[in-house]
């Protein structure tokens, strides 16, 4: 993936160096890393960040209401003013780029990008979650064919079509209000007894004639050949099985953090989330971690801000002492 947005073209960014130790590496460029970024170049620290994508989830974000600053104001349209504020700083910038593997050396860290490693003094995990798969039959075969994890790109797909929304959580809840006004009639499975959503959005499901409510069910397989032409629900309770016709399945079971980044090095939870502490120090000294790659309770944009700047506040800490 890229930047999602058109960068200006009077940018202080500048190209990462392999042959340079920096003050401090920032893994991943979602709200976390991009703050963190801003934080440590105004710490005057050397800084690289590395990225996949830049923006990270809250690009895909329809809505947000809660953002302090903008009584609504889209995810993509957050990230770029995002990008814009780091933009200002001369920071370096490694985007697009596969797997990253983090590597402690005796008195550097090292981080792996394919055949080319890049050195620094501390190090920041900010590289964020990703969707999780429903693992069943037909989801990955029928991948882009009708089955998406993303309302926001791909609801305009289904204008007058039936789908389904795997979940029950505001993710899932935050699809079905994307998709009320494409989809003809859309169906919301969720394997507990129960929406776990914000009631604002269920008020709005609610007052849709549009949706379908399926509880204690699971959806046990996504069939069709050239793309999606339905679904096998199950009753938990009851073992009842229910074949629905349907054009489209949309999966938001929540997310996975994207922690291999720094499997076996750091202490991590049963769910693999990076602990920290109150200062965003993780197990091993010079390394910290912030946003929703950690083990923090609640995952929201303001809140992976916060951790952000804490982080990058701490690394700015430790390079002092090591000085």
């Amino acid at each position: 993936m890229d930047i999602f947005f058109e960068v200006p073209k009077d940018v202080k960014i500048t190209s990462p160096s392999t042959d340079k130790l920096y003050d401090v590496i920032i893994a991943g460029s979602g709200p976390a890393g991009m703050t963190a970024s801003v934080y440590c170049s105004r710490k005057k620290l050397d800084t690289l960040l590395i990225t996949k994508d830049v923006g990270g989830q809250v690009v895909w974000t329809s809505g947000i209401e809660n953002y302090m600053g903008y009584q609504y104001i889209t995810g993509r349209d957050l990230s770029e003013k995002f990008y814009q504020q780091i933009e200002q700083f001369p920071i370096s910038l490694l985007k697009d780029v596969g797997p990253c593997h983090l590597e402690k050396l005796e008195n550097k860290f090292a981080v792996n990008c394919g055949e080319k490693k890049y050195y620094s003094k501390s190090v920041i995990v900010a590289t964020g979650k990703r969707n999780r798969e429903l693992g069943v039959n037909g989801e990955k075969e029928l991948l882009g064919r009708g089955v998406t994890y993303c309302s926001v790109c791909d609801a305009p797909l289904f204008k007058d079509k039936i789908v389904a929304i795997i979940g029950g959580g505001n993710s899932a809840l935050t699809a079905a209000i994307d998709l009320i006004s494409y989809a003809s009639k859309i169906f919301i499975i969720n394997i507990l007894d129960n929406l776990q959503g914000d009631e604002v959005f269920l008020d709005k499901i609610k007052n849709s004639n549009k949706a379908e409510i399926i509880l204690s069910s699971e959806v046990s397989k996504i069939k069709g050949t050239e793309k999606v032409e339905g679904i096998t629900v199950k009753n938990r309770k009851t073992s009842q099985i229910r074949e629905i016709e349907l054009d489209g399945v949309f999966i938001e079971v929540g997310l996975m953090p994207n922690s291999e980044f720094a499997n076996n090095l750091l202490n991590m939870n049963d769910q693999k989330e990076i602990v920290v502490d109150c200062n965003c120090k993780t197990s091993i000294d010079g390394i910290f971690a912030c946003g929703d790659v950690t083990a923090v309770l609640d995952k929201q944009i303001i809140i992976a801000c916060g951790e952000g700047a804490k982080a990058a506040l701490s690394a700015y800490r430790y390079l002092l002492g090591i000085k």
